[in-house]
C-alpha cells in the first residue's frame, strides 16, 4: 500500500511535471531532427553523437564568451557540420547509414573526452570556478540560459510546476509545430515526403533528390545539437563526459513511436520524459525507502519503457518506404 501511495504522491507533486518538461525537451529536439532526416529517406542514428558535441561546444563557448546563446549558436554550426559528414557519406557515396552514424557517435565520444583537459582544464566534468582560475578568466560567466517567469501564482500548483521555464523548452514546442507545418503544408515538405517514399518518381518529376536529402540531414544536425546544448547550457550549466546518456537513441524510439510525425514524436518524447521524471521522484519519495543498491535500477526505467513501448508498437508504425535506402541516380 505504501508503494501505491508513493506512486500517487509522485503524480500529485508539481515537481514531477517540471522534471517531465526538462527531461522531454532534449528528446523533442532530437526526435524532430530524426523526423526531418528520415522523412527524406536517410536513417540518422548519429543523433546521439551530434547531441554530445552540441552539449560540449555550447558549454565551451558559453564559458569562454560568458554568453550561453553564443554557445547554442556555435553548437548548431558544429551540429550542421557533423550532419554534413553523415550526409556526405550516406548520400553522395551511398555508404551504409547505420555504419556512418555509429562512426560519428564514436568520434564524438572520443573528441569530447580528449578535449576535456585542454579546453576545461580537467576531465570528468566541468567546474566553472576552477575553469576561471586555470584559464585566468575574471569576467562574469553565465553558463545557463536565463529562465522565463510565467504569470502563475507562486504558491499555486501551476506556479510550482511551470512558474519558471527555459526559453529552450518553449522553443522546442514551437519548433515541433513549425516542423509539422513545413513537412505537411508546404511544397518543400511535399518534396521531402516524396523523396522519402519514392525517390525515383520524385527525380522523374524534377525534384533534386540529393539536395532534399541533404536538407533533411542538415536540419537533423540543427535540432539534435540544440537538444544537446539544452542538457548543458539550457539546464545544468556544466558538461559531463557522455552526458547524453543514450538520449539520442531514446529520441529515435520517440520518432518511431510518433510514426515519423513531428507532433507524434513530441508526445512520445513527453512519455519518455515522464518515465524519467517518475523514476527520479519515486526514488526520492519519503513514503518508501529505497536502498542505495537499488537506486541505479531506477535509471533504467526510461530504457525499459522504451523497449516495452517500441516492442508493443512494432508493425503498427510505418516508416517512409525508401528510409535507409541509398538513392543512385540512373544515367
Amino acid at each position: 500500500m505504501r508503494v501505491i501511495e508513493a506512486i500517487l504522491d509522485v503524480f500529485r507533486n508539481p515537481q514531477f511535471y517540471s522534471i517531465t518538461l526538462t527531461a522531454s525537451t532534449p528528446l523533442i529536439y532530437a526526435s524532430l531532427g530524426g523526423v526531418f532526416s528520415e522523412v527524406t529517406g536517410v536513417v540518422n542514428i548519429a543523433l546521439e553523437g551530434i547531441m554530445l558535441m552540441g552539449a560540449f561546444v555550447s558549454t565551451a563557448f558559453a564559458y569562454y564568451t560568458g554568453n550561453p546563446w553564443i554557445g547554442i549558436l556555435m553548437a548548431m554550426v558544429v551540429g550542421v557540420g557533423i550532419a554534413w559528414l553523415h550526409a556526405w557519406a550516406s548520400i553522395k557515396w551511398w555508404g551504409d547509414q547505420i555504419v556512418s552514424g555509429t562512426a560519428i557517435i564514436l568520434i564524438a565520444q572520443g573528441i569530447t573526452g580528449f578535449l576535456m583537459k585542454p579546453v576545461f582544464g580537467q576531465v570528468g566534468q566541468t567546474d566553472l570556478e576552477k575553469f576561471k582560475m586555470i584559464k585566468h578568466i575574471t569576467k562574469d560567466i553565465n553558463p545557463i540560459i536565463r529562465p522565463i517567469k510565467l504569470p502563475f501564482p507562486e504558491n499555486s500548483f501551476l506556479g510550482q510546476a511551470f512558474g519558471t521555464i527555459s526559453p529552450l523548452v518553449i522553443l522546442a514546442f514551437v519548433s515541433v509545430f513549425i516542423g509539422w507545418f513545413i513537412i505537411y503544408k508546404t511544397t518543400l515538405g511535399l518534396r521531402m515526403r516524396s523523396v522519402g517514399e519514392n525517390p525515383e518518381a520524385a527525380d522523374t518529376l524534377g525534384v533534386n533528390v540529393y539536395r532534399i536529402r541533404y536538407f533533411g540531414v542538415l536540419m537533423s544536425g540543427v535540432f539534435a545539437s540544440i537538444g544537446g546544448a539544452f542538457l548543458s547550457v539550457g539546464d545544468t550549466g556544466i558538461f559531463k563526459e557522455l552526458m547524453t546518456g543514450g538520449r539520442g537513441f531514446i529520441a529515435l524510439a520517440a520518432m518511431i513511436l510518433g510514426n515519423w510525425n513531428p507532433i507524434g514524436a513530441m508526445f512520445a518524447s513527453l512519455l519518455f520524459g515522464a518515465s524519467e521524471a517518475f523514476a527520479n521522484q519515486l526514488q526520492s519519495s519519503k513514503l518508501i525507502e529505497v536502498s542505495s543498491s537499488v537506486k541505479p535500477l531506477f535509471n533504467m526505467v526510461p530504457f525499459i519503457v522504451t523497449l516495452i513501448v517500441i516492442g508493443g508498437f512494432i508493425g503498427k508504425t510505418r516508416p517512409p518506404a525508401a528510409d535507409g535506402i541509398p538513392y543512385k541516380k540512373s544515367e
